[in-house]
């Protein structure tokens, strides 16, 4: 009799092991199926350098974030000034103090009368109306 229990045991062991592996096998194992690691996107810098490798603080108080307000265009807005090489006071407001050319989201103008300004400015520089870099104090 004993001999029958025992070997009644291991059979029954068998028995109950067999459920486990079917229930396993059901399951969807992740370690067959894990997902490739996240690849980084080109053209984007890591985590820390966005941040600055500072830990971000949270703003203390009801401060408003700085919004720029819309810009209108100044030619579009008053059709009577006109684009020209030959006048300085209105170019110089699109003149950097280091003689570049401001860009459109400074100085509001629309595409089309930055494009012209751009070209006014070029000619008045040519014809040495205005500097085409800034003037050096010794």
């Amino acid at each position: 009799p004993k001999e029958s229990q025992a070997s009644e045991q291991p059979k029954e062991s068998q028995a109950s092991e067999q459920p486990k592996q079917s229930q396993a096998s059901e399951r969807p194992q992740l370690s067959q199926a894990s997902p490739r690691p996240p690849q980084r996107q080109t053209g984007t810098r890591p985590q820390q350098r966005q941040t600055g490798g500072r830990p971000q603080q949270r703003r203390r108080g009801g401060g408003r974030r700085y919004t720029r307000r819309p810009r209108i265009c100044q030619f579009c807005a008053d059709k009577t000034i006109i684009i020209e090489y030959k006048k300085i006071d209105v170019l110089r407001r699109y003149v950097s103090e280091g003689g570049k050319i401001r860009p459109r989201r400074e100085t509001g103008a629309c595409a089309r009368h930055q494009r012209k300004v751009a070209r006014a400015i070029k000619r008045a520089r040519h014809m040495a109306l205005l500097p085409f870099a800034a003037e050096r104090y010794r």
